[in-house]
């Protein structure tokens, strides 16, 4: 089993490929649901020689199984939002340790140091249910950011408006994470001149809103809140890791995370830079789950490493895996 020095040191692809490695056959060994699906393949773990050999869990699993490839007890347990009747993902975290050294090391990769800013969580829909693991990385970095005026917000708009204006006049970098619903609402509401704000939406509509593409959402973002750029968080319930994309829906991965895509039609077959399919995500940092998933997300790699986000599969099915899911 890789530990944490191995995989949150990870500096190039020679290490990225041998902490997959490693992190595969331990989890085909020790993940009872990964095991079952792999043999569902006909794929013998001592084959497997290449990242690109590794097959991906349909992320689905998470919704009926008991991802675990750690037996003991779970730390937390992370549950997906969904409509009334809907099934949800739960992840069974038994170290949450790894969760909080990967969000916080990536935070430092890609903004810095937390203790520099003042973070503002607007995230109503998280907030009003149990388990969801992006309250608990808000709740840690607001934790850790040290600011006396950093907090979380439901529906109190004027008060948040009221802080925004509170730290531009100190000169304060003040981050704002919300769930795309309340952050278009916030906007309408109490338009801000503010350019030097980062505005990080972590997606999500939740029914409250009709969908838009992206570039509307931004714009009318950017618009409401006086900033050139709109920022974006890509994770999930199932995954340790987040990707974030600092602007036009461009997204990177810290080192120890890698997206592939899929062809649409046949799970197994890799997609070319540029070319649309399904998102596969490596996530090194699942070493106690599972950290290879193929998601229901569309979208596009570059040579880079960078992504996009494109969409979602019809009807939230991976064709190809029915059979192995039920």
């Amino acid at each position: 089993m890789p530990n944490k020095q191995q995989i949150f040191s990870i500096s190039n692809r020679q290490e990225f490929t041998l902490a997959a490695l490693e992190t595969f056959n331990y989890q085909a060994q020790n993940c009872a649901v990964y095991r079952k699906f792999i043999n569902g393949l006909n794929i013998t773990p001592e084959t497997v020689t290449d990242v690109n050999q590794i097959p991906f869990l349909p992320i689905e699993f998470f919704k009926n199984h008991e991802v675990v490839s750690r037996q003991a007890q779970p730390q937390v347990t992370f549950t997906s939002s969904g409509t009334t009747g809907m099934i949800t993902s739960q992840h069974l975290v038994t170290d949450v340790s790894w969760y909080e050294q990967s969000f916080r090391q990536a935070f430092q990769l890609f903004y810095g140091d937390i203790n520099e800013y003042c973070v503002l969580a607007l995230l109503p829909a998280y907030l009003e249910r149990a388990g969801s693991s992006l309250v608990y990385m808000a709740d840690d970095l607001i934790k850790q950011s040290g600011h006396p005026d950093s907090g979380f917000y439901l529906y109190n708009h004027a008060d948040l408006h009221q802080q925004l204006l509170k730290q531009q006049q100190a000169g304060t970098p003040t981050l704002l994470i919300g769930v795309t619903f309340a952050l278009l609402d916030f906007a309408e509401q109490h338009a801000i001149n503010f350019p030097e704000l980062i505005i990080m939406e972590t997606g999500g509509m939740k029914g409250r809103r009709k969908e838009m593409i992206r570039e509307e959402l931004h714009d009318i973002l950017c618009r409401g809140f006086g900033v050139s750029q709109i920022h974006s968080e890509y994770g999930m319930t199932e995954l340790l890791s987040q990707a974030y994309s600092k602007g036009e829906g461009i997204f990177n991965c810290p080192p120890w995370m890698r997206i592939q895509t899929r062809d649409t039609n046949d799970p197994a077959s890799p997609v070319g830079y540029g070319k649309t399919g399904g998102i596969n995500i490596i996530d090194l940092a699942n070493v106690n789950s599972s950290s290879f998933l193929a998601t229901q997300d569309l979208g596009k790699v570059y040579e880079d490493g960078s992504f996009e986000v494109l969409g979602r599969f019809d009807n939230s099915d991976i064709r190809g895996c029915n059979l192995l899911i039920a």
